[in-house]
């Protein structure tokens, strides 16, 4: 189907952590008020489908193209086949004769100027299925959306190697629609722009590109405005001639063959004779074809294939070079699978792919980046930030490698990796020495909206004291924390510039990696709400104060070093390790992996400051800031994985003060049980300080109490809980329900949008759980799995084509029963809707983890059936170059005009100069985002067009689904 009339909408995972309150970005449009009004309408509708021949998904973009709000709507159009409705989502569907009619939901009836809403339906039909042209809002015709124009990239070819000097050839092919033309194409280097050219054939040569990865795409424009990006085409420049080959990762079953493809950088002037061999490991893989390959100066860089065969005595790795005198030489590791492992040959299909330096998931240094794509807007406000998230899963890919191929060193280069870019340093957290664990933070309260900021500190209101900074320091000899600061400007984009390890003087002119924060600013701030800071805020930039006085309200300010661990982020890397653990030990490799599995004991030790209370009060009935008691030690813990821990300190060595601070909200989408089992069960993974074991014992214990507390009738897990109502240990409206004295919170955290709506939530907790059952077979586990799958299942639509819709947004109605340990209530008045579908692939592959974990244990045929056909569907339907995606529609984008609350009379700069004053927006102090490769298409969203579609490659949803794809292996295949 042609791409232009093929979509598939998804919606976001966000992750995020503050020191004071924390907020998601939205993705959906904002509830609002569901009275009709019948002022005529200035609309257009973007419509899409996905067809398999006998039914088909319509996705619909409805755009207000006035200048006044839409407040209530109702959309009608009609078909001229035989079309049928299923379902619909995003508003209420209903169907008379060929007639749609559409009548918005609740939560998205005001459809702001220049914004959008997304809705969707499933129908049947057979014959033919013509796309309907009579879209009416409110009686009064919409106008079609004009649709972008279309750019592909024809030269150079993906994963071509050329010498440093050479000429590299850039072709590009363009096309426009809806009567256009095309009037230029743009060639980019990642976001640098190397040249344009405005007729066709469009070419460009680049010459100057440096040694290295380099990512190239381009970009088109048309004569009605529109733009659109080619899918980016990774190359790399070498220093000299070298031999290339590609893929430099091979999976072969037994019995069967598999080839690679070998070419030379730079053109010789006489023949050049490669030979390819075997020169390390499985002697069950050989060349069967290829051994010598002769290039000519005509034929150089037209590729030979070697084909390497699998004999069926054994699996295992082995290593191919390919030489030819004076070039560099070129390996290729291929690895033997059991003849029946289809899925392990993806998992190392999709696994080059993403390993692939010239396909851009990560920086030179090997840092992953949040996304290929520069240009995307969530949690991290920048493709190429990385996330402590990040992280974990590339611990977790490199941890299945290892289990699939044998080879650990990925893994253990992967952690220590991690250490180096993500850990803050002992240079990075200078004066711990100074922390007094009787005192560990000063107490601010949350506010509910970021203009309410900032928030006065109180040094009156008792804050109870840290039981576990002793022990720590006990057992690893230093006041310094491990555990990941969540996010990090890996290509300094922003220009603070302190990198890990390094000082404070920082600045724009630094290269690579500089820690970040963001979010501190009440529950209602989303990230198109955020000033991006330094960790460690010199007063370089900002205002007089850098940005403190944004956050807080003091006297005075010192220069500070400040750090924010996502706790979900370090316990997956815990869950990874205890897996590389367990996979190495059954190869006889446990040894390989030992002092790798020992740091991840260690960060699970620190973990255990999510445990605690923001300012260690005491766990239950906690209300009055001044009047909720002080812990006196572990009274102050809820032993579960709450939101963030964080802490800091002065800068300067002589300042003699540090702090520490844990959350008191938790979500039941961070819990983690087969963390919890491997810190406190399992003997390689126990942590060494005098508690930590028992500690993480009663965690696993009430994490499984958790969900139980907060599943529904229906089976979907609710919010989570909170110690501190309001984030001031307000009084919670009477009649709350209560876990452990803690009390129910239905979007605890953030409500930009709520944070209880994400179905991915849902499928990464309860992967955990199904991994902790499958191991244990846990009774209480399985009893909170029977119920979700069970729901989860009859919420997933299967097509015959291999398409799917799974969850995506959900909404909520009443609470839990408080929480009973010896009878625990039914929870018949706690309740959960699907609002909308999607085929959001990453978030597919963690559910189909989920149903492969759980049906490997108990057997359950339909949940089997149902992670087969959704990791088959999407790797028939959704590969392209760099992974498995699909595109997605980004309505939110018109938020980059949103201000961003500054108070008046307050003025500061960002490093590039960027003006922060009253008057800010998301955009004028992110200027960077307007010389970015894609701009164009957001801009003329924010004039008037279409909502912009993007095929974002996240790495952790590549790496779930690769992941994903191996799990299936070990377990059902």
């Amino acid at each position: 189907m042609h791409p232009l009339h093929r979509h598939r909408r998804r919606l976001v995972r966000r992750l995020c952590t503050a020191l004071t309150a924390l907020a998601l970005p939205a993705t959906m449009l904002a509830a609002g008020a569901t009275t009709a009004h019948a002022a005529a309408p200035q609309c257009s509708v973007d419509y899409r489908t996905d067809d398999w021949g006998s039914g088909f998904t319509a996705e619909l973009t409805l755009t207000n193209r006035g200048t006044d709000p839409i407040d209530g709507w109702t959309l009608t159009y009609s078909y001229d086949g035989d079309q049928k409705l299923t379902n619909g989502w995003n508003g209420v569907w209903s169907q008379s004769g060929r007639t749609i009619t559409v009548q918005n939901a609740s939560y998205n009836a005001v459809i702001g100027a220049g914004a959008a809403v997304t809705l969707g339906a499933q129908f049947t039909y057979s014959g033919t299925n013509t796309d309907p042209t009579d879209f009416a809002v409110n009686g009064t015709a919409c106008i079609g959306a004009h649709q972008p124009p279309i750019a592909v990239l024809t030269s150079p070819a993906p994963g071509a190697t050329y010498t440093q000097g050479e000429t590299v050839p850039l072709e590009a092919t363009a096309a426009a629609a809806d009567d256009a033309t095309i009037t230029k194409v743009e060639f980019y280097d990642d976001t640098t722009l190397l040249g344009t050219d405005t007729t066709a054939p469009y070419t460009l040569s680049a010459s100057s590109l440096a040694v290295g990865s380099h990512s190239l795409t381009a970009k088109a424009y048309d004569s009605l405005g529109a733009s659109a990006e080619s899918a980016p085409v990774g190359i790399t420049v070498a220093e000299g001639p070298a031999v290339v080959a590609s893929p430099a990762r091979l999976g072969i079953r037994q019995g069967t063959s598999g080839t690679f493809e070998v070419t030379l950088s730079k053109q010789p002037s006489e023949d050049v004779t490669v030979t390819v061999t075997r020169t390390e490991g499985n002697e069950g893989l050989s060349v069967t074809d290829g051994s010598t390959l002769t290039f000519t100066s005509d034929d150089w860089d037209t590729p030979q294939k070697v084909t390497v065969t699998a004999d069926d005595s054994g699996t295992g790795t082995a290593t191919f070079t390919a030489s030819a005198p004076g070039y560099a030489k070129a390996t290729v590791t291929v690895t033997e699978l059991a003849a029946s492992k289809e899925y392990d040959a993806r998992f190392l299909e999709l696994y080059n792919k993403i390993t692939d330096p010239a396909n851009g998931y990560f920086s030179p240094e090997g840092i992953p980046y949040h996304a290929v794509e520069t240009l995307i807007v969530e949690a991290p406000d920048h493709g190429h930030e990385t996330t402590s998230e990040a992280w974990s899963y590339l611990l977790w890919l490199q941890a299945m490698y290892g289990k699939v191929t044998g080879d650990w060193s990925q893994f253990n280069d992967a952690w220590a990796l991690m250490e180096k870019y993500m850990i803050p340093t002992h240079a990075d957290q200078p004066t711990n020495s100074f922390y007094d664990a009787s005192k560990p933070a000063t107490y601010a309260p949350e506010l509910d909206t970021p203009d309410q900021y900032p928030a006065q500190m109180d040094g009156s209101v008792p804050v109870g004291s840290d039981p576990i900074a002793a022990e720590l320091k006990s057992a690893y000899g230093t006041d310094d924390v491990y555990g990941m600061h969540w996010i990090e400007d890996v290509d300094n984009v922003y220009g603070y510039g302190n990198t890990p390890g390094g000082t404070c003087e920082g600045g724009p002119t630094q290269q690579g990696p500089s820690y970040l924060n963001t979010f501190q600013r009440g529950p209602q701030e989303s990230v198109w709400e955020t000033v991006p800071q330094p960790t460690c805020d010199n007063f370089t930039y900002g205002g007089k104060n850098g940005y403190l006085d944004l956050f807080t309200g003091d006297s005075s300010y010192a220069k500070q070093w400040k750090y924010t661990d996502a706790p979900d982020a370090d316990a997956r890397a815990v869950q990874a390790a205890y897996w590389a653990d367990v996979w190495a030990k059954e190869q006889g490799k446990g040894s390989e992996v030992a002092d790798t599995v020992a740091k991840a004991a260690k960060m699970g030790d620190y973990l255990r400051y999510a445990m605690y209370d923001k300012y260690f009060k005491k766990i239950g009935n906690c209300t009055g800031a001044s009047s909720c008691p002080a812990g006196t030690g572990k009274d102050a813990s809820h032993y579960l994985l709450s939101w963030y821990y964080a802490w800091g300190g002065a800068t300067d060595p002589n300042a003699g003060w540090a702090w520490r601070i844990g959350s008191s909200h938790v979500h039941g989408g961070y819990q983690n049980p087969l963390a919890a089992y491997a810190l406190s069960s399992y003997p390689d993974l126990k942590p060494k300080s005098a508690t930590g074991a028992e500690d993480w014992a009663t965690s696993l214990k009430r994490q499984l109490e958790f969900y139980r507390w907060l599943q529904s009738a229906e089976g979907a897990i609710a919010g989570g809980a909170t110690n501190s109502w309001q984030g001031r240990y307000a009084s919670p409206p009477s009649g709350t329900s209560t876990f452990y004295g803690m009390y129910y919170d239905e979007a605890p955290v953030y409500h930009d949008p709520p944070s209880n709506q994400w179905f991915g939530f849902q499928a990464w907790s309860m992967e955990r759980v199904a991994e902790y059952y499958q191991q244990t077979g846990d009774t209480q586990a399985k009893e909170v799995l029977d119920k979700w799958v069970e729901w989860a299942l009859s919420e997933t639509t299967l097509n015959p084509d291999g398409s799917f819709l799974i969850p995506s947004t959900l909404t909520w109605s009443g609470q839990p029963d408080t929480w009973n340990p010896s009878s625990p209530g039914d929870n018949s008045s706690l309740h959960v809707t699907v609002a909308d579908y999607t085929d959001d692939v990453g978030v597919a592959a963690a559910y189909a983890r989920t149903l492969t974990y759980y049906a490997a244990r108990s057997g359950d045929e339909q949940a089997k059936a149902t992670a087969k056909a959704l990791l088959d569907g999407m790797w028939d339907n959704d590969q392209d170059a760099l992974g498995i995606a699909v595109p997605e529609t980004r309505a939110d984008y018109s938020r980059f005009a949103d201000p961003v609350y500054v108070p008046s009379g307050w003025t500061g700069t960002m490093p590039n100069g960027d003006r922060i004053d009253s008057s800010s927006t998301f955009l004028s102090i992110r200027s960077f985002y307007q010389d970015d490769p894609a701009w164009s298409t957001v801009e003329s969203y924010l004039e008037g067009g279409a909502a912009p579609v993007f095929t974002y490659h996240r790495f952790w949803a590549q790496a779930d689904i690769a992941l994903a794809m191996g799990s299936y292996a070990e377990l059902l295949e």
